[in-house]
């Protein structure tokens, strides 16, 4: 019933929205005569903020066209390689007309940027994307809106992660393959590969895993306490709902994205108040420049996506609340995850100082439970002044850490002897 009634205000502001726009432009274009009126701009300004709180923000665009690549510019095409129900594995080709740059670029390595799935698009890595297509050939995990799939696409679960990522490595290629895991995925991509080493499979060169909750009992931030303070049964009886008959996914059962953007926004309130007053005030000053730096970020933040109830229940009980992977009691379609199976896969972990979601100590933990690999390819890195998106995205990302992970990359690029 609290998706209809959040379709009904939709609906209802949809209209609103886009009438504060028209009103917006007509008091603000330089050419439009009521933009002459006085106080014309304040009300610009009013109607322009009024038209952001009330629009409807839909998935982004990657928008990646050219990069920098061995220091020419080259051309990007965004490619589908592998199209399943509940994610499309995409890849960015990357085009030159210069010999030796294609030729430099053919011997890059090979990188899998795993993608949260935990309400924002896989488009909040566009920084990490468009970074990596510097020195490597980049795939990335789009993750689609659980209300557009039919429910004859079936439950997704934790398990159906797990397995999504295996068919992913297997289709790119293990022996070529680096992989990159951003917060949540850092727990399925883990026991991915270690029920693939267990079997006797190939395995990636390197998994680089940055800010996510493997040990989610070191340094509990408050996401995680938000996870273990209520019992699974309150989440399934107050923040699961069904998707209403106007998406193909109608009568599947979801994690809304309005929920967790909500989530998101009363984690700091003031900040993102603070944050539109001072759009507010730029319309204003006339300071285009900021003003649209808020518009970029929020045309990111605002757009969110439904979950997979079943997935996202299975994550609150075996990650938050049952701490099943540091206990080494995970079992995935019966079969148990021993990350010490791994053995030839190069370990990078990466922390953010100040990280409110993933605390120091959760991503590390991993070289606990990575017993396997040698001590010699294994590292860990803390950024400091750096928050949860600051490792991942922003000038740390590209200055400090990108840096870090494109060498450890390169220094195992080939397979363990």
């Amino acid at each position: 019933m609290l998706y209809q009634i959040h379709e009904w205000q939709r609906s209802f502001l949809g209209p609103l929205s886009y009438f504060a726009q028209a009103n917006a432009k007509m008091l603000s274009e330089p050419g439009s005569l009521l933009a002459q009126l006085p106080g014309a701009q304040r009300m610009a300004a009013g109607y322009e903020l009024m038209y952001r709180l009330g629009k409807e923000y839909e998935k982004p665009e990657f928008g990646i066209h050219n990069a920098t690549a061995h220091d020419h510019t080259i051309a990007i095409v965004e490619q589908v390689a592998l199209d399943l129900p509940f994610c499309q594995l995409k890849r960015f080709k990357r085009f030159s007309d210069d010999p030796a740059t294609i030729e430099a670029m053919k011997a890059d390595p090979v990188v899998l940027v795993v993608a949260p799935l935990s309400g924002h698009h896989a488009t909040l890595l566009r920084d990490t994307v468009r970074t990596l297509l510097r020195d490597h050939k980049v795939y990335i995990t789009d993750w689609v809106d659980a209300r557009m799939v039919p429910t004859e696409a079936g439950a997704f679960h934790l398990d159906d992660y797990v397995a999504y990522i295996e068919r992913f490595v297997r289709h790119i290629g293990a022996r070529k393959l680096h992989v990159i895991s951003v917060c949540q995925p850092t727990v399925p991509v883990l026991a991915a590969v270690s029920l693939m080493a267990a079997r006797g499979e190939d395995t990636p060169l390197s998994l680089t895993m940055m800010g996510g909750p493997i040990e989610p009992r070191s340094n509990p931030t408050g996401v995680n306490n938000l996870a273990t303070r209520q019992p699974l049964a309150w989440f399934k009886g107050n923040v699961i709902h069904t998707v209403p008959a106007n998406y193909p996914g109608h009568g599947r059962e979801v994690y809304p994205g309005f929920l967790q953007h909500a989530g998101f926004v009363a984690m700091n309130p003031s900040r993102h108040l603070s944050s539109h007053w001072d759009f507010y005030q730029n319309l204003l000053r006339g300071d285009l420049e900021d003003a649209e730096a808020h518009r970029k970020f929020y045309d990111e933040y605002n757009a969110v996506l439904d979950m997979p109830a079943e997935f996202y229940l299975d994550t609150i009980a075996t990650v938050f609340q049952q701490f099943l992977l540091p206990r080494g009691l995970w079992d995935v379609a019966g079969e148990r995850v021993k990350p010490s199976a791994i053995k030839t896969s190069a370990l990078f972990t990466v922390e953010g100082e100040l990280d409110d979601i993933s605390g120091l100590g959760q991503t590390e933990a991993a070289h606990d439970l990575c017993s396997g690999i040698p001590a010699d390819r294994r590292a860990h890195k803390v950024i400091e002044g750096a928050g949860h998106y600051g490792i991942f995205s922003g000038r740390r990302w590209r200055e400090l850490v990108y840096p870090q992970v494109r060498d450890f990359i390169r220094r195992f690029h080939q397979p363990a002897g």
